[in-house]
């Protein structure tokens, strides 16, 4: 049996400056080898896209992480390129895990969908590596910064639990690809947590930009526009917002609607009558 440490891959949205990616690090400090690639600069809402606009260039930057100095690497791209150019690049072995985050702020809802802390994690799913995605509830006015003011030592002992438990677990579901966990801002490590589903609903809703003339540079806004309370019980968003219980979302990137589907193609064969055949495609074609 070999006794060589897991290797851990840390990256984020926020940045390879931020606190909260370093915090996340740090927790894995005595358990793991830590190799930290992460955007050079800020990706909030650049969710899982490898655009071809990325110059991917590289550049090792001496980092604190646990009280002793490393090097990580700044990555020219989003986080799901910084985990390509991790794996396929820097990594001196293949990863065992790999932790997003923490994220300045909560990614629940059908809000994940934009996150670059949730694409992170897809990404190094579809490669086959276990993956958690972490975030921290935070006032809106802090979600682009890097605050000094924020503590991650909660987020990042939550982390630490559900990262082990990715490493280790041998009877992790099939389905289970990653973990989303979201831990609320006035969380301590003796907070109850709880397994939960993806809320159906929107949290942070666009906001007109302030501007009259189109031509003007203007990007589309966010607020929170939701009261938490009517999210749905078993949701992150009740869970988190409502309940201020830590969330633990299993992911899966299969995408597939839970739908029956032979009772899906029923239904659009009878409403374009179709004829039924094997393959559920309309004969000669």
């Amino acid at each position: 049996m070999s006794t060589q440490r897991p290797l851990v891959l840390f990256t984020n949205d926020d940045g390879i400056n931020s606190p909260g990616l370093w915090a996340s690090a740090g927790a894995f400090a005595d358990v793991a080898d830590i190799l930290v690639v992460a955007p050079a600069e800020q990706q909030s809402g650049t969710a899982r896209s490898l655009p071809i606009t990325s110059r991917g260039n590289i550049a090792e930057r001496t980092l604190t992480i646990a009280g002793r100095e490393i090097t990580g690497y700044a990555v020219n791209g989003t986080p799901a390129q910084a985990v390509q150019h991790g794996v396929y690049e820097i990594a001196p072995r293949w990863p065992s895990l790999v932790v997003s985050g923490i994220n300045y702020g909560e990614n629940v809802g059908n809000g994940v969908t934009i996150s670059g802390t949730v694409g992170a994690t897809l990404e190094a799913a579809c490669l086959g590596i276990p993956a958690v995605a972490a975030s921290l509830q935070v006032p809106k006015d802090l979600h682009l910064t890097y605050s000094r003011e924020v503590d991650f030592s909660t987020a990042a002992y939550f982390v630490r639990m559900f990262g082990e438990w990715m490493l280790n677990s041998s009877e992790r579901p099939v389905d289970v690809d990653a973990l989303k966990v979201e831990v609320p801002a006035r969380a301590t490590p003796n907070t109850p947590w709880k397994v939960t589903r993806i809320s159906r609903k929107r949290l942070f809703w666009p906001v007109r930009p302030p501007r009259r003339d189109l031509t003007v540079d203007g990007t589309v806004g966010y607020a929170q526009n939701l009261d938490p309370s009517t999210a749905e019980p078993d949701s992150d968003i009740y869970t988190v917002l409502h309940e201020g219980l830590v969330s633990v979302s299993p992911l899966s990137f299969d995408l597939t609607s839970r739908v029956d589907r032979d009772s899906l193609q029923s239904r659009l064969q009878a409403a374009y009558m179709l004829p039924v055949s094997m393959n559920g495609r309309k004969p000669g074609i």
